[in-house]
């Protein structure tokens, strides 16, 4: 079915969703209509729009119905294996086991946006002592207190050292709960001396070979575990195979991402792309689907693109996003003050690199580790966003601060200042609560004054690179 790309409303889906269905959808077995995930009570949904292709309905219903596949994976008597904070390499070593099934605890960080604060779970973590200081990851504890929205996992994994201080203190209350956690720890990533052996990591960043060697004996150490917890033996075969069935996942959103970062009308709003980019950490515990899912969408992009239609005017300023929002709505609202998404960097970039296939499978697997931008210093981290300020032609760069994350309290001003000493081009942080209503005003007001600043400077010095 050809039909010409808009946002619509969640009431607007239902009627698209007749449509699609009497011109031949195909529907997998998560399909159905998008407003029936409100009766779930992810009430957020009423406020948001939506890019009304087939493909989107698709990635919607995907990600919507992921306690359904956990809960079924469940009953078939597979392993659930929580995975926190690495944002992107143990799943790949769970999923290629046969019986088990990864996904990420964290993304409940979510879930007082989705449900408008209605399932109580920050509350739940103010009576268990973290209260609003901390990241609102701490959603993750009532989660687990309350059981409602995940299954408790079989296993539980996080990596500790050189990560979220905010997480680390959360994952230890969780494990104080009575939620034991298999720890491995991540090192702080620093430049190789003169006299040490380096390694290029798959991203650009450079580590000594000892920190290689390190982390790879930790990844042997969750080898271990995992093969006891599923009862089978893990070797390079296996563990090859999930390499090459991720890397698909990474080819297909490479490609999505340049093709809409950079197509002339945008052919997929940011939202779309903010939760296709997701995919990449965990495969919304279906690492087959989300091939099929993101497939769906890239082949969508090229027909839009193709037929020279999309979104926004031609003219929408470019915006790199920086850090991930904890209001999705505020993806919507950028596009509504005249922005479009050309470049994002969500803390976990390693999770969209391709994993080397051609050294053995861990030694690929501690090198994705250790190219976690959050890993390795805030310097780093504003080095790869300037190279893809380039890659993207992005004309101004919004940093989007999480309120009570330790990470966030001085490194969005590092990363502006860096972006400021390499381009002429704005640079705005804000930042976003779980829920914005209150503050949308603001908001829009920071939002609609960066375009404008973009819009009223010469053209010629847009993408202008400093050189003095």
């Amino acid at each position: 079915m050809n039909i010409e790309p808009k946002q619509i409303s969640l009431e607007k889906w239902d009627e698209q969703y007749n449509k699609l269905r009497k011109a031949g959808l195909y529907e997998p077995s998560y399909g159905g209509r998008l407003s029936r995930h409100v009766e779930d009570g992810d009430m957020r949904l009423l406020k948001l729009k939506y890019d009304n292709s087939a493909a989107a309905l698709r990635l919607w219903n995907f990600l919507l119905t992921e306690e359904d596949r956990l809960k079924n994976a469940r009953d078939n008597c597979k392993k659930l294996i929580g995975t926190m904070k690495d944002l992107g390499t143990i799943p790949v070593m769970a999923y290629s086991f046969e019986n088990t099934i990864a996904f990420y605890p964290d993304g409940a960080w979510w879930i007082p946006c989705v449900m408008e604060l209605n399932a109580g779970l920050l509350e739940i973590a103010d009576s268990l002592g973290i209260d609003e200081s901390f990241c609102p990851v701490r959603a993750m504890l009532g989660a687990f207190a309350t059981e409602a929205h995940f299954p408790i996992p079989d296993f539980l994994i996080c990596s500790v050292g050189a990560t979220c201080d905010d997480f680390s203190a959360i994952a230890q209350r969780l494990n104080g709960m009575g939620h034991p956690i298999f720890w491995w720890e991540m090192p702080h990533r620093r430049n190789p001396k003169s006299y040490e052996d380096k390694v290029i990591l798959p991203g650009g960043f450079a580590a000594p070979k000892c920190q290689l060697e390190f982390v790879k004996s930790e990844l042997e150490r969750i080898k271990v575990a995992l093969s006891e917890i599923s009862g089978q033996e893990m070797n390079d075969e296996k563990l090859s195979a999930g390499i090459i069935k991720a890397n698909q996942v990474r080819k297909y959103l490479s490609e999505l991402r340049y093709l809409a970062f950079t197509a002339e009308l945008c052919p997929l709003p940011a939202l779309e792309m903010l939760i296709a980019e997701m995919l990449a950490i965990h495969f919304c515990s279906d690492i087959d689907e989300t091939i099929e899912v993101l497939k769906d969408l890239l082949d969508e992009v090229k027909t839009r693109i193709k037929n020279n239609t999309g979104f926004f005017d031609r003219d929408a300023v470019k915006i790199f996003w920086v850090n991930p929002v904890a209001d999705l709505q505020v993806m919507n609202l950028l596009e509504d003050c005249g922005g479009r998404i050309c470049g994002t960097e969500y803390l976990f970039s390693h999770a969209l690199d391709e994993i080397p296939e051609n050294i053995p499978p861990l030694d690929a697997l501690a090198q994705m580790a250790l190219a976690d931008p959050m890993a390795g210093s805030t310097i780093d981290r504003a080095s790869r966003i300037c190279n893809d300020i380039i890659k993207y032609g992005s004309e101004a760069v919004l940093i989007s601060r999480i309120p009570g994350a330790s990470h966030c309290a001085l490194e969005g001003e590092i990363i502006g200042q860096v972006i400021r000493e390499n381009f002429d081009i704005p640079v705005v942080e804000i930042e976003v609560p779980p829920i914005t209503d209150a503050m949308k005003p603001t908001v829009r007001t920071r939002l609609e004054a960066l375009v404008e600043t973009v819009k009223a400077r010469p053209q010629n010095k847009i993408h202008k690179r400093r050189t003095e």
